[in-house]
């Protein structure tokens, strides 16, 4: 799969494309449901399939730090998209000339002329343009006079979960906030996971006793927040135990958004390491407290309780 960045990339092949366009944040099973009529549709008609989306997200740049809590970073993003047999990543800069072009010169500009798309693959309530005209129903019309077709989908995943319920990114920020992981789960595929580079931090868990691997997360907000037990991954594969904490840590006065780890029983030099951190269970909310001392109780009480939840865990498994 190859990334493509813009209208100044050369145009797609010739004979066109099979393209949808969306967020695909997160990366649900909606989206892979999407995704894989796409390729089915490409395979079919012997063309190139492309997912199309936009950096950063629209109400990202609309709304900055007030938008929707990313599940993605753009980096996870690519990598989910690129477990499937996508050609083509299509990324477009979401700027201020993007957001006032209209539906129509979007079509004509972007999904004609640059892409050459024959066949689009869509959902029924996709909207975009600066005008706001631009919907499944203009797609059809406009298809039929530039030489294009338009697929309805369906983010439906019926027997996965209640009968007739869409999957969305909206019900997957929602699990993540309250810490069901089971449902997060069932909406993705696969459990919950935030990657990013160990880099060096304030040092203070070292300091209390509790030396962290801090993850460098690189989005404004996220989807959750607290503390919770988790398997940190390291970029060898070697998965480690360990307690997180996300959020922007009240205590000592940190307003960023930040992930670290603490590895039980693991002694080692990760920075510079590029992992990933799963989250199996949440211990509890983020909460400011009195001292540092209290923040040290606290933090051993949290570890106690992410053995006690590992050692459950395990019974389980060898049931």
């Amino acid at each position: 799969m190859r990334l493509l960045r813009g209208l100044s990339t050369p145009a797609i092949d010739r004979s066109g494309c099979v393209a949808t366009i969306g967020n695909f944040d997160g990366v649900h099973l909606g989206h892979q449901y999407i995704i894989q009529q796409v390729i089915t549709k490409a395979k079919a008609l012997c063309l190139p399939s492309v997912a199309i989306i936009f950096e950063p997200q629209p109400l990202e740049f609309f709304k900055g730090a007030d938008a929707p809590a990313r599940l993605l970073s753009f980096r996870e993003k690519f990598q989910a998209l690129s477990e499937f047999e996508l050609d083509y990543v299509f990324c477009l800069k979401f700027d201020l000339s993007l957001s006032r072009l209209s539906a129509q010169d979007f079509i004509e500009q972007v999904l004609v002329a640059h892409l050459n798309v024959k066949h689009l693959v869509i959902g029924d309530d996709f909207r975009f343009g600066g005008d706001r005209k631009g919907d499944f129903s203009l797609l059809v019309q406009s298809g039929e006079t530039l030489g294009f077709s338009v697929e309805n989908t369906q983010t439906r995943v019926d027997t996965l979960l209640e009968v007739g319920q869409r999957i969305s990114s909206t019900r997957l920020r929602e699990c993540l906030a309250r810490g069901d992981f089971t449902a997060s789960t069932s909406l993705l595929g696969r459990p919950y996971c935030m990657t990013g580079r160990v880099i060096h931090g304030q040092k203070l868990g070292r300091t209390l006793g509790f030396p962290t691997a801090n993850i460098a997360l690189n989005r404004v907000n996220v989807p959750l927040a607290g503390v919770y037990v988790v398997r940190f991954f390291c970029s060898n594969g070697v998965a480690i135990d360990g307690v997180a904490n996300v959020g922007v840590k009240p205590t000592v006065g940190n307003f960023k958004p930040s992930l670290e780890v603490h590895l039980l029983d693991f002694q080692g030099d990760l920075y510079g390491e590029r992992a990933a951190v799963q989250f199996l269970s949440k211990v509890r909310d983020e909460q400011r407290f009195s001292g540092v001392e209290a923040l040290t109780e606290q933090i051993q009480k949290d570890i106690d309780a992410a053995r006690v939840y590992l050692a459950s865990k395990e019974t389980d498994d060898l049931k």
